[in-house]
């Protein structure tokens, strides 16, 4: 840990990111202020106790731990003695119209095996071996290129010059730029069952398979090589962890204050204003809220150049149901995907049309199997997600939640085995893109910041280190690169490390990341 710099940093929204980010720089002697505008720490990662029942409210699905694991030893602190995490395997288990089930499986080989008794295609099961290979391809790439550091586009990813180098040059090639995912998937995959399931490792971002980048399907090797792991206590426990690990670091939070403006002065950051009218001088601040709502909301007028919000889509919304059933469902893995039959009119009716699919796939954490004291003995606290458009002007959730509630406990009837669910469920709660909207002020209730559509450009989110307004810095699943755990807490590394090198230079930060040891869980 550096010893204390004389530069101060305020963090706006206590989400992943910006836990993350202001961890990081707290380890490298920044003095930090984080500023809430909720009762709680740790923005959707959230948790609901409801008659015994406790669920985790947002993100339930934890891959990439190395990315965490990081910004303890950033403090030098094991991340082990903070958080108990249980590697889950199979990692997800899915259920289809026609009847059928498939587990992924972590180990390559024990999924080949799998996909040889379960697909039809006699060739899906070494075609599933290539296709991982090529993710691993992709991943790489992504170190290389556009993790751990600020990208905003592009000319980012790439030093002046680089572009001519017959290495570089390979490596776009095997982007498969102008691809998309779904595309790239069906190149590999020829059973539409199991090419579904890889089509959903893009639903960490909030986005169709058919309008992404071919790049994301790196994500399939990135969750193969670490795992799907649990944190004991539910997803919570990750907030509540980085939250200790701060206050022993010397981190201020103030929770329960909005942040209204950002003070501006000759192209820089001044400090922030509270909802009160409190002013903050802060030499740097980062922006953990919705990086569109930060540049037209929180700042507005002051920017050196104009941000083009308009360039930018909001991912899609969802619709969560928690339900506290008096018995769990045996045959339910921890995490699993109940599909829709015709993947096509789900993504054109969510990122088309603009309206809940007809027939929706679910999202379904049952917690129980791996955590028993979610729920009253013998119960389970399931979580039901399902991902519909973000709020358009036509949408009224209060009206549409009822019957859209209903199409959902009729999909995991007849799709998932769960025909009894109704009687089961002793209580629940709810929350609809409108709720979501207003409980995060996130985008038009978009749960994943912004949309990754665009075979080109779609991967691309506003850089970490704003070139808007110098002294800003931007974290979270609306920044680089982009939403999911992993990726938010690794947005919040970057945006720390992008302060320290303009703070301190570039030759005065750590070590680069592609130099530090690797980070093993």
């Amino acid at each position: 840990m550096n010893s204390r710099i004389d530069h101060t940093v305020g963090v706006i929204g206590s989400g992943l990111a910006g836990l993350a980010s202001a961890c990081t720089l707290a380890a490298r002697g920044y003095k930090v202020t984080v500023f809430e505008k909720n009762e709680w720490l740790g923005g959707k990662a959230a948790q609901l106790d409801l008659d015994g029942f406790r669920f985790d409210m947002g993100p339930t699905i934890l891959t990439v731990p190395s990315v965490l694991k990081r910004i303890f030893n950033e403090a030098g602190r094991e991340m082990k003695d903070y958080l108990d995490l249980v590697p889950l395997d199979p990692q997800w288990r899915c259920f289809y119209e026609d009847g059928s089930v498939l587990d992924l499986r972590k180990r390559v080989e024990d999924m080949k095996a799998t996909l040889e008794e379960f697909s039809a295609v006699s060739r899906d099961a070494s075609n599933y071996d290539r296709f991982i290979d090529y993710s691993k391809r992709l991943h790489e790439i992504s170190d290389k290129f556009f993790f751990w550091r600020s990208v905003g586009g592009i000319p980012d990813t790439f030093e002046l010059g680089g572009t001519f180098q017959p290495s570089v040059l390979r490596d776009l090639m095997d982007m498969r730029m102008g691809r998309s995912v779904a595309g790239t998937v069906r190149s590999f995959i020829k059973d539409e069952r199991v090419a579904q399931m890889l089509d959903h490792f893009t639903q960490y971002v909030g986005s169709s398979p058919e309008a992404s980048p071919a790049v994301l399907c790196s994500i399939a090797h990135m969750q193969v090589s670490e795992g799907v792991w649990y944190p004991m206590k539910g997803t919570r426990a990750v907030p509540e962890a980085l939250v200790k690990l701060g206050r022993e670091l010397g981190i201020e939070y103030r929770t329960g204050e909005k942040v209204r403006h950002v003070a501006t002065g000759g192209g820089r950051v001044r400090g922030i204003e509270t909802e009160t009218g409190e002013r903050h001088e802060f030499d740097t601040v980062v922006s953990n809220c919705d990086a569109v709502r930060t540049y037209d909301e929180l700042i507005g007028k002051g920017l050196k150049k104009p941000f083009r919000s308009w360039k930018y889509e909001p991912a899609c919304s969802g619709v969560v149901l928690y339900l506290g059933l008096k018995q769990r469902y045996d045959h339910l893995e921890h995490h699993n995907f109940v599909f829709s039959e015709d993947p096509e009119e789900e993504f054109r009716a969510i990122y088309q049309d603009g309206q809940p699919a007809p027939d929706p796939t679910c999202y379904v954490a049952a917690p129980s199997k791996t955590e028993p004291a979610v729920a009253p003995e013998g119960g389970e606290a399931m979580y039901i997600l399902v991902h519909t458009p973000h709020l358009r002007p036509h949408h009224n959730w209060e009206r549409m939640f009822p019957k859209y509630r209903q199409v959902i406990l009729d999909k995991m009837k007849h799709c998932a085995g769960c025909d009894d669910i109704e009687d089961r469920i002793v209580c629940e709660s709810a929350l609809t893109p409108q709720d979501i909207h207003d409980r995060y002020h996130v985008l038009n209730g978009a749960i994943y910041g912004l949309a990754s559509h665009g075979k080109f450009n779609g991967a691309f989110k506003p850089a970490n280190r704003s070139p808007h307004l110098d002294g800003l810095y931007l974290a979270g699943g609306a920044a680089h690169p982009g939403p999911g755990m992993p990726m938010v807490m690794m947005s919040g590394w970057i945006a720390a490390d992008s302060v320290d090198e303009d703070v301190r230079g570039p030759e005065a930060v750590r070590a680069p990341v592609a130099e530090m040891e690797e980070v093993a869980v």
